[in-house]
This record gives C-alpha cells, structure tokens and sequence, in this order.
C-alpha cells in the first residue's frame, strides 16, 4: 500500500496524510481548545530556539526538518478488538502510514499493546511525519471472568468506522490510490473515527465495574469509538514549554518523561497537561470521564541496538533505585545523575555506534570532491571535514515513557500489576500483518546516506577522469 499506483489522478500518500493530520488537528482544536493553546506555546518556544541557537537551525535546515516541524504532530487512538486493529491497519495505509514497532505496555500496569503508524521512506518522513500511536486493549487481563466477557460483547456490537469510509478503503486497496474527490472524502469519513462522543454505550453501573478493573479499559470499552485521546506537536525544549504551560492555563504534568535534559538529545521526552474531565450521558444517567489531554514531544536522535541496550539498562538502574518511578520527587536528579555515562556530544556517540547518523558531502567536500578520495575511508572524510554528519531523527516511542503518560491521564493514581509477558506474535496475528523493526529502519536510512555519498564521490571521481 506504500507504494500505490502511479496513476496521475490519484492523490499521493503523502498529500493525504497531510490532509488528514490537519483536519483532526483541526478537529481537536475544536474540541479541546487547551490543545490550540498548546500548539500557539510550542509555536512560541520553537521561535525562540531557533533564534537563540543558529547551529541548531542550520542542522535542521541542513537536513531538511525545519519545514516539518511546524506540522508535525501524533496522536494516539486506544481499540479493543483484532477486527478493529486491522481494519485500523488499512486505513492507515491509505495515508502511506505502516506499522513500526511492538510496545507491551502491560508490564508498567497498562492493559494494552501497541503500534506506531508511521510513514517509513525518508521522502516520506520529510513530507509529514505523522504517527498515530495505536494500542489494543488485552481483555485477557481483566481478572473477573464475566466482566471479561460482557466487555467482549459490549465491543462486538459496535463498529467504528463509517460504510464510506470501509467503502474507500477497499476501492483504494483495488485501484491503487484515491481520486482527489474521493480523498477529500475518505479524510471527511475517516475522522469520524476518532471523534470524541460525549454518549457513552453502556449504563453508569456497566462503567464503573469496567473502571474498577482499569480506568483504560472503562475509555476503550464504554464508547462508539476510540476518540483520539491526544495530539501531540513537537518542540525544540521541552523544559521550556513544561515551564511556560502553568502561565497558560494547564495543569502540566510533574516531571519531563524519558531521558534528562543534554546537550544532544536522545531518542523522545515527553511531557503534558493533565487530562481534563468531560461530562458523559451514559444510558441511564449522567457521570464525567476523564481520558483526553494535550501533550508535547522533544525528540533526538535515534540510537542504535547498542546505544538503546545502554539507554535501557541505565533506565532500569535510575528506576531500581526507587519504587515510584517518574512519579518520585528526586526521579530528575537521579535520572541525571545515572545518565552522566551515556556520552553527550555527537562525535562520541558516532565512534561510539551508540547512534545513527545520515552522512552527505559538505559544502567544502563537493568543491574537493576528486579521485584523491572517492575511497577514502569515512572516517577520514570525517576529519577533513569534506562529509557532515547529522542526527537521524528518532522517530518512534518508548514504552515506559507512553506508560508514564497513560497513568498520569486516566484520572486515578492507580498502578495495576499484570503477570502478562509481551505477545507480539498474537498481536501481529490481530494486526494482519507483522511490525517493522525501528532499528533495522534507521540501519537502512544511514546506509543509504552512506551508499548515496560513494555514489556521489565516484561520479566525481569520473568526471574529473574525464
């Protein structure tokens, strides 16, 4: 589906994607105006880095993210069935999103598993990043077996996509790609989806037993649909906007999630206002949910198996040293304290294999470019300064991190303790398809970087045989 029919009528995927993130942010602009506020504060943030900080602003334009930045968003919508995830699955792939890593969030006491759609080209990623962050609710760890049960029954008789938008879907799996018309409407339809309905499907009573055994499922399970929960624009400091976000209204979460505050970031911080309560009509009397937020996200650069091993096992080293997690009032002193030996400038982190890099020749390195160095080593053109090196932005999410989020949004101090090890394999049997390996997808980016740079040095290297 990411590669569709070239047919000059047909809208591209990435033009549709386009399209679809602006309406739902449009959406739910309109439907939890703190998110516009939100979005004006990152705006407001990122204006002032990049004033302040010009190498900053020139890495990104070199790399062509500056002109992302401004849309970037993702959002994360919670289902509850196998039907319901794959059909997810192929709607997504309308918009040239595919399924990109396995996420248990069970062990940190969220009854779900996960997936990011996501675009995977480069070209793709550059055009509109968007990721939507897309759970399936595990009844299997609902411990009551006729609550179990009657909350299986209660998502068997909903359907959470329009017959126009399955319509779509498949006339788009048939013929390659959507019409102009007929992608305006597949947008229109799709969001439909992800709209929020203030009418619950059960009765108060239903709910609150659903509740009891966790908030999440009560939000998966009670509903027409998995109204998108949050958006999610991207800021260049984080600590900034956690900072400002009291000044403007919202009641932000206490502690940044992900790795501490460095010079070159890693991989993705987190953070959010809390999720407001929303008054409910359920069938049989009135109640308040609590379940959508607004959050904010700074992301790094990618790292490598090595580099994500060393990040992972000093993360368990700050959180063994407490019981209450992020949670914890010394989590960011012993977060920074523990991190101190993961090294912090780009260069250490290159030699190192600790992160992924897209290299290309410099401005200085295509006015040399000759045969004296078409084979030189990489290191070595390094060091001439003939070939930079840039961040390969990270692109996914952290489980622990998402968790963190979850818990702190569902309106309940709760953490539940489930036994349940990642099922990835039964997941992917639900998605209809298997995931990508992130990793192995920024192997690929940086080698091509790399087989694109010899490509451009031996063209020289003829030329100047010429």
């Amino acid at each position: 589906m990411s590669n569709m029919n070239s047919n000059s009528s047909f809208v591209g995927t990435d033009e549709v994607r386009a399209r679809f993130s602006h309406a739902m942010s449009a959406m739910y602009r309109q439907e939890v105006p703190q998110y516009g506020t939100l979005v004006d504060l990152v705006a407001d943030i990122n204006s002032h880095a990049l004033s302040a900080e010009p190498a900053l602003r020139a890495q990104l334009a070199r790399a062509g993210e500056l002109e992302r930045l401004d849309v970037e968003r993702h959002g994360a919508i919670r289902v509850g069935t196998a039907a319901e995830l794959e059909t997810l699955r192929r709607l997504f792939a309308v918009m040239g999103m595919e399924p990109v890593g396995y996420y248990d969030l069970s062990v940190a006491g969220v009854p779900v598993h996960s997936t990011a759609f996501r675009p995977v080209g480069d070209a793709a990623l550059l055009a509109n990043p968007f990721r939507v962050f897309t759970s399936l609710l595990r009844l299997e760890l609902i411990a009551d077996p006729a609550l179990r049960q009657k909350a299986a029954d209660i998502l068997a008789r909903r359907c959470i996509f329009t017959p126009r938008a399955l319509e779509l879907i498949a006339q788009c799996e048939t013929a390659g790609g959507l019409s102009a018309a007929d992608a305006d409407a597949f947008v229109r339809e799709a969001l439909e989806t992800f709209r929020w309905h203030s009418t619950a499907t059960v009765d108060a009573g239903t709910y609150r037993a659903l509740q009891a055994s966790h908030r999440l499922v009560a939000d998966v399970v009670c509903f027409r649909g998995p109204h998108i929960n949050h958006l999610t624009p991207r800021t260049l400091d984080i600590d900034a906007a956690q900072a400002a976000m009291p000044a403007r209204g919202m009641d932000a979460k206490d502690v940044v999630e992900g790795p501490p505050r460095r010079n070159c970031p890693i991989l993705l911080r987190q953070t959010s206002f809390k999720a407001l309560q929303e008054t409910v009509r359920f069938t049989d009397d009135e109640g308040a949910h609590t379940a959508r937020f607004g959050e904010i996200e700074q992301r790094g650069v990618a790292l490598t198996r090595k580099g994500r091993a060393l990040y992972d096992a000093l993360l368990t080293e700050v959180r063994d040293m407490g019981h209450a997690g992020s949670a914890a009032p010394d989590y960011a002193q012993r977060l920074q304290q523990v991190f101190r030996a993961f090294p912090d400038a780009h260069d250490a982190l290159r030699a190192q294999g600790l992160a992924f890099y897209r290299y290309s020749l410099s401005a200085c390195g295509r006015a040399q470019a000759a045969a004296d160095h078409a084979d030189a080593g990489l290191e070595q053109l390094l060091a001439r300064g003939w070939v930079q090196a840039d961040p390969i932005t990270y692109e996914d999410f952290l489980p622990v991190s998402a968790a963190g989020i979850f818990q702190s949004n569902l309106g309940g101090e709760e953490q539940k303790q489930y036994q349940a090890h990642a099922a990835q394999q039964s997941f992917e049997a639900a998605l209809g398809a298997r995931v990508h390996d992130e990793i192995a997808l920024y192997e690929a980016a940086q080698q091509r970087s790399i087989d694109q740079l010899r490509a451009e040095l031996r063209r020289a290297a003829v030329v100047e045989a010429a």
